[in-house]
């Protein structure tokens, strides 16, 4: 919710629009409960989007076209490599495993293997509005990376630089544990010809130990009945200064009162906000 509300009230200060799009290609882990509920948690919370939200599983001829285009001029290979040969060879990385490019070589047959992009030997920079300068060598940080799994199922890197253009993107606003994800998919962007985005990596929220607040980690769900009291911390936690009397207000309120006072440059500037959960 903490990104959300931020990634909500910087478009809504730049008088822009809040987009929002469902990741749904792997259609095994889709829960249409799950979504329906997401959606009613961010209403709850008096946060509505300005369009129909993008569901990926509705535009895979999109991805489809953006594939063939790499394909076309050479930039993906099949790669083999199975899950337990990966854990095994993989390179070290500053952001996590890296594909040590056993397959890159060997012009194997696409059908019923992944593809990976080949990664050149150059580095890549871009400036965060949170974060500051970031930078990585493109194929030793981070390596050739799967564009199209196996199954058909495509990537979540070349879904997300593809939808950025046809939802017309001029910024993104997440979390900073996607940060890494922001090199493959501007590297993409690139490759592909299409306009690049600014980010703004906002700070994860974690407990004491730096486990990030998530479902994986069993936090605890977001409940819709205390949605007032999770926006005025929210807004704490954002650096904003929301009065105590806000603290007895009701969500349309505290909405109104973020919109007329938001300040982006108040956000702390770190990847991580550790904090005590009772």
């Amino acid at each position: 919710m903490l990104t959300a509300l931020a990634s909500f009230l910087e478009a809504r200060r730049q008088a822009g629009s809040w987009l929002l799009r469902i990741d749904d290609l792997d259609t095994t882990r889709v829960d249409a409960a799950s979504e329906t509920r997401i959606l009613k948690q961010l209403e709850a919370h008096g946060l509505f989007w300005d369009e129909a939200p993008r569901r990926q599983s509705e535009h895979r001829d999109e991805y489809a076209d953006a594939l063939n285009s790499l394909d076309r001029r050479e930039l993906v290979y099949a790669c083999e490599c199975t899950r337990a040969v990966l854990a095994q060879n993989s390179l070290p990385g500053p952001d996590g495993a890296v594909y040590n490019g056993a397959c890159r070589q060997r012009k194997l047959a696409p059908d019923g293997r992944s593809l990976r992009l080949r990664m050149p030997d150059q580095s890549l920079q871009f400036v965060d509005a949170s974060q500051g300068a970031q930078s990585r060598r493109l194929d030793i940080d981070l390596g050739d990376f799967v564009v199209r799994r196996r199954d058909g199922i495509f990537g979540y890197q070349l879904a997300c630089a593809v939808d950025e253009h046809a939802q017309r993107i001029t910024e993104v606003v997440r979390g900073a544990d996607l940060l890494s994800s922001t090199f493959f998919q501007i590297h993409l962007m690139h490759q592909l010809r299409l306009q690049v985005p600014h980010y703004r990596h906002l700070p994860v929220l974690a407990s004491p130990g730096d486990r990030k607040l998530s479902k994986q980690n069993h936090a605890r769900a977001i409940e819709e009945s205390s949605a007032a009291g999770n926006l005025h911390l929210c807004l704490e936690l954002l650096g904003q200064t929301p009065a105590p009397a806000l603290r007895r207000a009701q969500v349309p309120e505290l909405i109104a009162w973020a919109q007329a006072h938001w300040r982006v440059e108040n956000v702390p500037r770190r990847p991580i906000l550790v904090i005590n959960i009772l």
